[in-house]
């Protein structure tokens, strides 16, 4: 969706035309509101929708690595700004076409059984962790890497901020019918006013209803639990828990 679209349906929704002689918002403020809410609607973990699988060479013998060095395509293009987490990791075998899983591991098992030794293996990298957090987040991997391998990251990725109609939307649709309401939200809570800030949390509402709206529809019916985001339709018999009827 072109950042126009999104200007003229947050205004709707703040009954706030264009074309009103004195505007309660200016564009230049309700940009920064939808550039916000793009930005947090798509690392939320029920989202996720902005994938990509980017690719980072190792170093021989170096075992940590920037999320900011993964490449994901020239941001223009794809209109993606960084990666926030990493889902999975494979890595080229050299001399064939084909790649190999590599297993992840949380930080305190990985420090404990890779890191911990005082002469590291070296080899093809058959273990990862992810050690720094955000868009500023690190990975290491074990063993040491004795060639330069190009590792597969299944990473999720956060946008480039809408400056005009020309630049790329990397959310898909129909998440991007999620932006307008989050917007809204925050140029309420900028009002300060105790009414206002009851209609901000009603567009939040309606924002948390259209961003699960947007993942149910996105989940293919076969193995529809197949991400994470969609849970465990099991778990409610589990805990004894029970859910609507009919629901996933």
């Amino acid at each position: 969706m072109a950042l126009t679209a999104y200007l003229t349906q947050t205004r709707s929704l703040l009954q706030n035309p264009g074309s009103a002689s004195t505007s309660l918002y200016s564009d230049t403020d309700l940009t920064r509101y939808i550039n916000l809410a793009r930005g947090q609607m798509s690392i939320e973990p029920q989202n996720s929708c902005i994938r990509a699988l980017g690719s980072i060479s190792t170093v021989i013998g170096q075992q940590p690595y920037l999320f900011s060095n993964i490449n994901t395509g020239v941001s223009a293009t794809t209109g993606i700004a960084g990666v926030m987490n990493i889902r999975s990791l494979s890595y080229a075998v050299p001399g064939s076409s084909g790649a190999l899983w590599m297993s992840p591991r949380t930080w305190p098992w990985f420090s404990l059984y890779e890191l911990n030794n005082v002469v590291p293996d070296s080899g093809p990298p058959r273990e990862w962790a992810q050690f720094a957090q955000g868009a500023g987040g690190s990975f290491y991997v074990s063993p040491l890497p004795d060639l330069a391998y190009v590792l597969s990251c299944n990473a999720v990725c956060y946008p480039i901020p809408l400056v005009d109609d020309t630049t790329v939307e990397a959310i898909p649709y129909p998440w991007t019918d999620c932006i307008p309401f989050f917007a809204a939200y925050w140029a309420l809570l900028s009002s300060q006013t105790q009414a206002r800030m009851a209609d901000a949390l009603n567009y939040y509402k309606m924002y948390e209803e259209f961003s699960d709206r947007a993942r149910k529809a996105s989940n293919p019916d076969t193995l529809r639990w197949m991400y994470q985001q969609a849970g465990d339709p099991a778990q409610g018999p589990k805990m004894g828990i029970s859910g609507k009827a009919g629901a996933a």
